[in-house]
């Protein structure tokens, strides 16, 4: 393809700049977001098991949410039924909260009956290391509120979106030719140049995927409600709570038994497999919303879809997020998040999502690498015997920031299996900061080839120690998927760094800097 050198020029020299301001938050987005594919697992690997008596068959959930409801009043305004048998004995078969804050996590209280039929309760122990590496995917590593780090991550997106659209405009002259050479006669950059632009061309279907939904998520709020007004035809089922064990025995309609509920929610959709029933009071009356998954479609969540259903006939009444059940526009809306959480295609599909966030995060670091050699070449042509101050700056950004995200996030698995209840948030975020902190210091106020040999070496042991760390906190490692998986990654991620940084320590110091 034809394009005049000075276009290609321009578009990679846009390319290098908006890759340079935005590759920093994208590499935390990106790793983070990696690890937060199995979110929902790793918070059930970390967190503690539930001390509490064998729940309650499903036919004799009622009795136990009577009992419930009899000491604990406040838990008819939000409570759970969770269906599957294995989960329920992980985690309770009824579990109710206070009402929280968007994006603020409440205490969960769970409950079961003991053998003489009496009511026992306890807090569900819940780490939350893996809930706050999602927010640190969500809100590209920025220790601020919810709201403003959305927006800045909208922002990122948009600059992630023109950073793709130029370096495919820059690439596509020598597409051809380059696609699949590697030279292994140019030296080092020019190996990691082709590597860089191979990978970026390989991975662009995912990274076009990422780029857009992020910017869809940036601002979830005005499309959701514009969703729902174009495009949902029904309200959600309320009704007055009623019924033995849903609310005051004395009404007259009764709210149909929690099997009973997943019984007709499996008659009306065959396939979908509900796994939660979740009774919400409003104003003096009750919405029902069933949350399961059908491997066949695409799911609104990262786990799940959803219902809507009547509580007292079962029949449902909004399947705006039901797989297989939505509307042409819902189902489209649907595909769009489905793209940005993998939300379909099982386990395999998650797996690709973890490589192609990884190379993702490492493309982005690579590019900021080879932008900095870049520069560096241009000085000594130009004659400067020392580094100009900018190009220090940004060498010891980008070696502080990704390798302090690796070591923070590292330290955190690290350290959850040893804390209370496998680590609150405000522990965990400590935690992450402190180590991010100290790299990034380390990073300015060391001699820059000393800090990233340094960095790589420490963000590979503390990677490495990950499994060590559960196995000592007695946390299942080879017997279990999701330790099996975790400590698999920690090693080769580890391993690579180790080996980087012992490959640095072999190289020429870079020029001094001008200070």
């Amino acid at each position: 393809m034809k394009i005049r050198q000075d276009i290609v020029s321009t578009y990679r020299d846009v390319h290098s700049w908006v890759g340079i301001i935005s590759a920093l938050f994208l590499f935390v987005a990106f790793y983070a977001g990696a690890i937060s594919m199995f979110e929902e697992s790793l918070q059930n690997w970390l967190s503690p098991p539930v001390t509490l008596p064998a729940p309650p068959s499903l036919e004799q959930t009622p009795d136990l949410l009577n009992r419930v409801f009899e000491a604990h009043p406040e838990a008819r305004e939000n409570y759970t039924i969770v269906l599957n048998d294995e989960a329920a004995a992980r985690r309770g078969r009824v579990r109710w909260s206070p009402p929280g804050r968007p994006h603020a996590r409440v205490p969960v209280t769970v409950a079961a009956l003991d053998e003489q039929g009496e009511l026992v309760s306890g807090e569900l122990p819940l780490s939350e290391a893996a809930h706050f590496v999602d927010e640190l995917h969500q809100q590209v590593g920025l220790p601020l509120p919810h709201e403003p780090a959305r927006l800045v991550m909208g922002l990122v997106a948009l600059l992630y979106s023109v950073a793709l659209i130029s370096g495919v405009i820059a690439f596509l002259p020598g597409l051809t030719r380059m696609l699949f050479a590697v030279r292994a006669d140019g030296g080092a950059r020019k190996k990691w140049l082709d590597f860089h632009n191979l990978l970026g061309v390989f991975s662009l279907p995912f990274h076009i995927v990422m780029a857009l939904t992020s910017v869809a998520f940036a601002f979830h709020d005005q499309i959701f409600t514009m969703e729902h007004f174009l495009l949902s035809k029904r309200g959600a089922a309320i009704v007055h709570p009623q019924g033995r064990g849903h609310g005051q025995p004395h009404m007259q309609q009764v709210l149909l038994p929690p099997a009973a509920v997943r019984d007709a929610v499996q008659k009306q959709a065959p396939g979908f497999v509900p796994e939660t029933l979740t009774y919400t009071l409003m104003h003096g009356q009750v919405a029902l919303r069933v949350a399961g998954h059908d491997d066949r479609y695409s799911l609104r969540g990262p786990t799940a879809g959803f219902a809507t259903l009547n509580p007292i006939t079962g029949h449902i009444v909004s399947a705006d997020y039901l797989p297989g059940h939505q509307s042409t526009g819902f189902a489209v809306l649907t595909t769009f998040f489905a793209l940005h959480f993998g939300s379909f295609g099982g386990t395999l599909v998650r797996w690709g999502y973890v490589v192609l966030g990884l190379g993702g995060a490492f493309l982005f670091y690579t590019g900021n690498r080879l932008w900095i050699a870049s520069r560096r070449r241009r000085e000594r042509s130009a004659g400067l015997m020392q580094e100009t101050r900018g190009t220090w700056f940004l060498q010891a950004l980008t070696t502080g920031c990704p390798l302090g995200c690796i070591a923070g996030i590292s330290a955190v698995f690290c350290a959850a299996p040893f804390l209370s209840y496998g680590g609150g948030y405000v522990t965990v975020s400590a935690i992450y900061y402190s180590i991010f902190a100290v790299f990034m210091i380390s990073g300015f106020i060391m001699p820059p080839s000393f800090a990233l040999r340094l960095q790589l070496s420490v963000a590979g042991f503390i990677t490495l120690y990950i499994p060590f760390a559960a196995a000592l906190a007695t946390r299942p490692v080879l017997m279990s998927p999701t330790g099996g998986g975790l400590s698999l990654c920690a090693v080769l991620v580890g391993a690579a760094l180790v080996y980087a940084g012992l490959r640095r320590g072999r190289e020429k110091p870079t020029a001094p800097v001008c200070r």
